[in-house]
């Protein structure tokens, strides 16, 4: 199984150790997140000690005030690394709103460019922001994962456009009834699964700290939101991951 989306350098264990409990789970390749400089280039250096890790590289628009948000060329050096597989995540949040928005936008823009430029996949965080993330993207011509989604109304825009939409433990909260309805409607080429960890454990380990091997029990439910065997679901999403991001 592919773990799409996980904030390696943000867990608490070491990413040696999170990344052998889940190989022990069945999960053998981990695509890890850089945000702003420093994180890409740790995970950079956690994708260069195992060969199932993969990295994608970006500036987060909470940090789209920050001095990183100057440094896209030195992103753009980085992103020439082979381990590098995807620009992101990145994005708009008028959720917590930690950057002003129109800084925001024209990171998501310059970045959307850089992804153009180098050929890489983008990786999109949207928290109440769907109707500017559409817009922004409309005119991006590569290939678009909708990280964690949680946004239904930006769902028949990414149906329309064929992007990828990734789906992570908080699709397995009771509550959660809308997300499910969602991840049915996905079509099997375009569904992607993650953990987002340290962060949304899924509903058999939530309240704990969230890591790569509980990826299982996202795919067994979406498995189950869309009545498909567990085990076909995999091995389709791990088709879907490799196709997404190039992995081998």
């Amino acid at each position: 199984m592919v773990d799409t989306h996980a904030h390696l350098d943000a867990c608490a264990d070491a990413p040696r150790a999170v990344l052998a409990r889940a190989h022990a789970a069945g999960v053998d390749r981990v695509v890890t997140i850089g945000s702003g400089i420093t994180s890409c280039r740790a995970a950079l250096e956690t994708a260069a000690d195992d060969p199932g890790v993969f990295a994608a590289l970006g500036v987060h628009p909470h940090q789209a005030a920050d001095p990183d948000a100057d440094k896209l060329e030195e992103l753009r050096g980085l992103l020439e690394n082979p381990r590098a597989v995807a620009v992101g995540e990145i994005g708009l949040d008028f959720f917590r709103d930690l950057a002003p928005r129109q800084r925001q936008r024209e990171l998501f823009a310059r970045q959307l460019s850089l992804a153009e430029e180098v050929g890489k996949t983008v990786v999109i965080h949207c928290r109440d922001a769907e109707e500017d993330t559409a817009r922004v993207l409309e005119a991006f011509g590569g290939t678009v994962v909708l990280h964690c989604f949680s946004s239904p109304g930006l769902l028949s825009v990414a149906l329309e456009r064929g992007y990828y939409v990734s789906f992570a433990g908080n699709v397995t909260y009771p509550k959660a009834m809308e997300l499910r309805e969602c991840a049915a409607r996905v079509p099997e080429d375009r569904l992607l699964v993650e953990t987002d960890s340290p962060y949304l454990a899924p509903q058999p380990r939530r309240g704990r700290v969230n890591e790569p091997a509980n990826v299982v029990y996202t795919v067994s439910a979406l498995a189950e939101a869309r009545t498909q065997d567990p085990d076909q679901l995999a091995a389709r999403l791990d088709a879907n991951a490799a196709a997404a991001f190039g992995l081998p």
